[in-house]
């Protein structure tokens, strides 16, 4: 099994490998984020720091000096943390980072499939850590950010709540909510699991005679509250992550809620209005249409996947729309885990593959114009 893993995880990095090197003979390099030029350039290859851009130049600088800069609070700590100590031994922020990202996306690849087997046969098992790969923005799990260490913490921790090891359950879930603000969401879905596990017994004195696993539980949103204090004391302000988020563009609103048909709305007025021919009309439609497929494969996932599973992916892919926006979305949506359960479920190979091809092919174009300082996610 791990061999296997390991086999699909080498051929898909020598793609991202061979993909960045196109890129760099083909497309110029125009940064559209700032301190390209102080963090990136000066250390090396573009093969070596394109994937370290846009949000990375970030964790780059929090790894280095803290929150010195304004505004930089939007990013949680863990992972820079993690460069830090790890640097240690390397003495290369942007090597540390990158190798964080591959380790965890290791431990992602292989509990992830321990987790899938646990319900389904190991076809489907394979199946979905491929549609993991080969999905347009996969290659942030290769980058200098969050994605891998946060979805290796997410797999654990249910995988730990399956086997009813709710204080490591906890635990992880806790380190989860320190990475990204998306952890916390794994309490409600941690109290679904736990609750499925004991339904059949009398709630009351299961509560009573678990409650050192609820305690357990409850450290799944540890991660967060230390973050909120370490805020509320340094900057007088617990929110800041939040009250941060407009300032990093995408027209993000951190003062209303604004409800997921409103966002589609708009974005169907701004496809019919952009230039067709644009990289913003190409970046809008992707995350309309990629947004699109998810809502329905969670509403197929409602019928097939387990509760826990459904709670915490329909509160991550509705948390992020609730900005007004579906920018970066293609991004988050890899966090929605049980609708890759649903894809690894495909069983018409025609259509399988052709899926596998037509998601190899926009994740070539989006890992092209993510290294050469172009948005895409």
């Amino acid at each position: 099994m791990i061999k296997t893993m390991l086999k699909l995880i080498i051929g898909w990095r020598l793609y991202i490998a061979l993909v960045s090197l196109i890129a760099i003979q083909l497309i110029a390099f125009k940064p559209t984020f700032p301190y390209a030029a102080e963090l990136l350039e000066p250390t090396g290859h573009p093969l070596f720091w394109g994937l370290a851009n846009f949000d990375g130049v970030h964790y780059l600088g929090i790894a280095d000096k803290g929150y010195f800069a304004q505004f930089t609070q939007a990013f949680f700590p863990l992972y820079p943390i993690v460069m830090n100590l790890v640097d240690k031994l390397f003495h290369n922020l942007i090597l540390s980072g990158l190798l964080i990202s591959h380790v965890s996306l290791i431990i992602f690849a292989i509990v992830l499939y321990r987790l899938v087997l646990l319900d389904h046969q190991k076809v489907v098992a394979e199946s979905t850590l491929l549609f993991y790969l080969v999905f347009p923005t996969s290659f942030f799990f290769a980058a200098l950010y969050t994605e891998s260490m946060f979805m290796a913490l997410v797999v654990g921790t249910f995988l730990a709540a399956r086997k009813k090891r709710w204080l490591l359950a906890g635990i992880l879930g806790g380190f989860a909510s320190a990475t990204r603000l998306f952890g916390v969401l794994l309490l409600p879905a941690l109290i679904i699991e736990f609750w499925q596990q004991h339904q059949s017994k009398n709630i009351l004195a299961t509560i009573r005679s678990k409650w050192r696993e609820l305690i357990g539980i409850t450290l799944s949103a540890s991660g967060l509250l230390a973050y909120m204090r370490y805020l509320a004391t340094n900057f007088s302000d617990p929110l800041y992550f939040l009250h941060a988020q407009p300032v990093f563009g995408a027209q993000r609103t951190a003062d209303k809620i604004i409800l997921l048909y409103q966002v589609f709305w708009r974005y169907t007025k701004m496809m019919v209005t952009v230039e067709p021919l644009s990289l913003l009309y190409y970046t809008v439609t992707q995350e309309f249409f990629l947004s699109l497929t998810f809502l329905v494969l969670l509403i197929i996932a409602a019928r097939k996947i387990r509760l826990s599973y459904i709670v915490f992916g329909a509160l991550a892919y509705i948390l992020p729309t609730l900005t007004g926006t579906l920018s970066s979305q293609p991004r988050y949506l890899l966090i929605v885990f049980p609708a890759f359960i649903i894809l690894g479920q495909i069983k018409n190979k025609k259509i399988r593959f052709l899926l596998y091809a037509l998601s190899s092919l926009l994740l070539a174009i989006n890992l092209s114009l993510f290294t050469r300082g172009y948005w895409v996610s």
